[in-house]
C-alpha cells in the first residue's frame, strides 16, 4: 500500500472509532437521564420513581392486568377499524359513527378502569412516602389534576 492509501485507511478508521465511542456515550448518557418508557401505561411510567422492587412488582401486576384484557384490547381494535370504514365511506352515517366511537370510548374506558382496578389494591400496600412518591410523579405528567385552591 502507498503511504497515501494508508493515510486514507487510518483517517476513515479514526472517524469510524469516534463516532462509535460518541454512540456508545449518547445511548449511556440517554439511559442515565431516564427518559421517558415508549408505549408505556401512564401507571408504570409514574411508577418509575418507585424503589426498584416495588417498581419491579408493579409492573407484574399491571402485566398481568393487560394479559386479563387482551380480549377486550381485540374487541377495541376492531371497534375501531368499524370506526374507520364507516369514516372513510363515501358518504358518512353520522349515527353509525357515532354510535361506533361511542363504543371505543366505552371500550377505553373499560379498559382503563380494569387496570385500575388491580392496580390500586397493590398500589394500597406501599408505604406511605412511595404513594407520595406516585401521586407526585403522576400529577407532574398530567394524569392527575391537582386540586384548585
Amino acid at each position: 500500500m502507498s503511504p497515501r492509501s494508508l493515510r486514507i485507511v487510518l483517517l476513515v478508521s479514526i472517524l469510524l472509532n469516534i463516532f462509535l465511542v460518541a454512540g456508545g456515550i449518547a445511548a449511556f448518557t440517554r439511559l442515565q437521564l431516564k427518559a421517558p418508557m415508549i408505549g408505556a401505561g401512564a401507571m408504570r411510567i409514574a411508577g418509575a420513581d418507585l424503589p426498584r422492587e416495588e417498581r419491579k412488582a408493579l409492573r407484574q401486576t399491571l402485566r398481568a392486568a393487560r394479559k386479563e384484557v387482551q380480549p377486550m384490547v381485540q374487541d377495541n381494535r376492531s371497534r375501531r377499524d368499524e370506526a374507520a370504514q364507516l369514516l372513510s365511506a363515501p358518504v358518512v352515517d353520522q349515527p353509525a359513527l357515532l354510535a361506533a366511537l361511542q363504543k371505543v370510548r366505552e371500550g377505553d374506558v373499560a379498559l382503563r378502569a380494569h387496570v385500575e382496578e388491580r392496580a390500586v389494591p397493590f398500589i394500597a400496600t406501599l408505604p406511605q412516602a412511595d404513594r407520595v412518591k406516585l401521586a407526585e410523579s403522576l400529577q407532574r405528567r398530567g394524569m392527575l389534576k391537582k386540586a384548585a385552591p
